[in-house]
């Protein structure tokens, strides 16, 4: 899964290490979702949406999907 992750958090002017305490993981998975190696689960999803304060659609995205 794709995401804007590292963009919104420059633009927030976060560290990996904050926006990572924001959420309650740790920054290694904060970087390999970052990176688009692991997919996070709903719930961290979710997680993502209250401490970046933006819709999961402007935060993560698939290619792949077809409209």
């Amino acid at each position: 899964m794709r995401n804007r992750i590292k963009v919104i958090r420059a633009e927030l002017d976060l560290t990996q290490q904050e926006l990572a305490d924001k959420i309650g993981i740790c920054r290694a998975t904060l970087n390999r979702i970052e990176s688009g190696k692991v997919t996070p689960n709903g719930d961290t999803i979710a997680r993502f949406v209250r401490a970046l304060e933006r819709p999961a659609s402007d935060i993560f995205f698939d290619l792949n999907v077809v409209c």
